[in-house]
């Protein structure tokens, strides 16, 4: 089959829209399809992407064509993005769209409906009513401009979880839905790196335990969420320090300033973006892994840590409730004291934070590795494709 995955850029700083891209494309690649990614060229930084995808098993099977970066009239119009394009996806089996906002994907869709080539849209929660409640006049003008139609043309919507379906029915969508996680590449994660890298290249630690936040520092991630749970649990577990790792999202002074309030910057450490082995060498040293968000599609950072065999606290708005159910961490409502008692239950019991970890490693094994997701899609996109 002929796979084309569309996404507006591969930066890793993006967060889990382009890791997402590229380990599905290359999942189906080594299933024996022939795959395209079709994007724009960096803007900034070609190295970071480049360096992003070097370790992805089936990378190199996976064509990429690059498009320039859009002006500020193509951005709007895509106009210049569809001449270049659309040749491509004329010759396509099968589409694949990954995120909703961005003039690229509308005028994909459109061109998909135009050449009678089934396609996707992976929402990456973009549709749930926290998301939609952002800017949330600009986004009801872009439904009534296209966004609705290139949703409502296309085969089926791509859901991570399986609370997204509700959650968008509000809606009112008339298209298929299926839900397909996202995944690991073992191959990516092992061997992993020997314990005490992360705690030689960061001193400051001295040592001592840490609950590892791994995502942007964007207030949808619960920021300020993680400041509070940590006020409170740095007064009940006083030996136990907090590393914050991530790109700038737009939350990350007012976080430092509210562990500042609280007096505890010298308990927490901020090491900016971590990639590749200083992210896995990090997730070693841990002792749980917390993401207190807002909101989430289908966390990759969440499976990366639970693939690790890090313990995982995270909150309802993850939509990751098989963390609770697998006993491989805890699920809790999105507040500070709610998130503090689970972390102190996970850190003060080094038996049960042991058990955690074998289950999180089990879970993804069963369920959420690259491989098996990239046989899922490609079944659910015969029911197109061989209509």
């Amino acid at each position: 089959m002929k796979i084309c995955h569309v996404i507006d850029g591969l930066d890793p700083d993006a967060g889990g829209p382009p890791m997402i891209a590229a380990r599905l494309a290359a999942g189906q690649a080594l299933l024996g399809h022939e795959v395209t990614i079709l994007t724009r060229v960096p803007a900034i930084d070609s190295a970071a992407e480049a360096r992003a995808i070097a370790r992805v098993p089936g990378m190199e099977r996976v064509q990429r064509i690059l498009v320039e970066p859009a002006d500020r009239v193509d951005r709007l119009v895509g106009w210049r993005w569809a001449g270049r394009v659309e040749d491509m996806i004329r010759d396509q089996g099968f589409v694949h769209l990954h995120s909703v906002w961005e003039t690229s994907l509308r005028v994909a869709g459109r061109l998909c409906r135009r050449h009678r080539v089934p396609y996707a849209v992976l929402l990456n929660g973009m549709l749930d009513p926290w998301s939609m409640s952002q800017s949330r006049w600009k986004k009801k003008l872009a439904m009534a401009m296209g966004y609705r139609q290139m949703l409502e043309g296309a085969a089926f919507l791509h859901l991570g979880n399986r609370d997204e379906s509700a959650l968008i029915k509000p809606l009112g969508l008339r298209v298929a839905e299926r839900v397909i996680p996202n995944g690991v590449f073992f191959e990516e994660i092992e061997p992993l790196p020997a314990r005490g890298l992360f705690y030689a290249k960061h001193p400051e630690l001295s040592g001592r335990p840490f609950v590892l936040f791994l995502s942007r520092l964007h207030y949808k991630k619960g920021l300020d969420i993680l400041a509070d749970a940590f006020a409170r649990l740095a007064a009940m577990l006083p030996e136990v320090d907090l590393v914050v790792a991530g790109p700038e999202g737009g939350a990350g002074e007012a976080f430092n300033r509210a562990i500042g309030e609280a007096g505890l910057a010298s308990r927490v450490h901020g090491v900016g973006a971590l990639y590749g082995d200083a992210k896995y060498e990090a997730l070693v040293d841990a002792s749980c892994f917390c993401l207190p968000s807002r909101q989430e599609g289908f966390s990759v950072a969440i499976t990366e840590a639970l693939g690790c065999g890090l313990p995982a606290v995270i909150t309802q708005g993850c939509h990751f409730p098989e963390v609770g159910e697998a006993e491989a961490g805890r699920v809790t409502a999105l507040d500070g004291q709610a998130v503090a008692d689970a972390l102190r239950e996970v850190m003060s019991d080094e038996a049960k934070r042991d058990a955690m970890g074998r289950n999180a490693r089990v879970l993804v094994e069963q369920r959420y590795t690259w491989p098996k997701i990239a046989a899922q899609t490609i079944d659910i996109y015969r029911e197109w494709v061989d209509k």
